[in-house]
């Protein structure tokens, strides 16, 4: 059996507006293996972000508990523009959280850093360019590089392509696909694009209402779903009526 790389049990968060607290997840519990991709689907509101940031660190309004057995993981967001600082080199955004981390010196960052980009499949001709000066599926590239410049085992990417065009989507995610291979890596995999989850996953949660109403390997779920909610995902995704 797999080792765990994360174990979310009986998770329930909130949000508070003003003097409401509103509970957005309820009862959240699975786990994430070794080198898997699981996909996490749901429409907007669903709960897929708050998820996201609780087991990010950044909810601490939760209750039930989020296991990791490695370190926490790192994020591949949805816009690389509004990721990216746009004041910061290519070199710069890259190395960052080598800086941040401290212990790596200069000659060992710029080692790793020219290492990254060589993997994401950028030149050393971007290393001074800033962001305004490439094109979106370089600048998903770059945030790529700098969430992986630690070596992490497990990645969130949250939307990846969901900002690109369908040429640079199948792009990115070739690349996020062979990543996941050269690397070992496993992913949580958010997206609403039903077809990207079943060419990437192995297996996909579906979340409705803060609640995972299905559960299973891509197959038996997009073969076989069990749950109404699951059933309208796939109609809607395939054109039905």
């Amino acid at each position: 059996m797999s080792k765990a790389v994360l174990e979310v049990q009986n998770l329930d968060a909130f949000y508070r507006d003003g003097r409401v607290r509103r509970q957005i997840l309820h009862g959240v519990s699975f786990r994430l293996v070794e080198r898997e991709i699981l996909g996490l689907v749901g429409e907007s509101g669903a709960g897929k972000s708050t998820l996201a940031r609780v087991i990010l660190g950044l909810e601490p309004d939760y209750s039930g508990e989020v296991i990791h057995h490695t370190e926490r993981p790192q994020m591949i967001f949805q816009d690389p523009g509004g990721s990216l600082n746009p004041r910061m080199t290519v070199r710069r955004t890259v190395e960052e959280p080598l800086i941040v981390a401290g212990g790596y010196p200069r000659i060992e960052r710029e080692r790793l850093t020219r290492e990254m980009l060589d993997f994401v499949g950028l030149d050393m001709r971007y290393l001074d360019r800033l962001p305004r000066a490439l094109s979106g599926g370089e600048r998903q590239r770059v945030s790529i590089a700098a969430a992986l410049i630690r070596r992490p085992r497990f990645v969130i990417a949250d939307e990846p392509v969901s900002a690109l065009d369908a040429t640079i989507q199948a792009q990115v995610l070739d690349l996020l696909w062979a990543l996941h291979r050269q690397l070992s890596l496993s992913y949580l995999l958010i997206s609403h694009d039903l077809a990207v989850v079943e060419e990437m996953c192995d297996r996909v949660l579906i979340m409705q209402n803060g609640r995972i109403v299905e559960a299973g390997t891509v197959a038996e779920v997009f073969d076989a779903p069990r749950h109404a909610y699951t059933k309208q995902l796939l109609r809607a995704s395939r054109g039905e009526a």
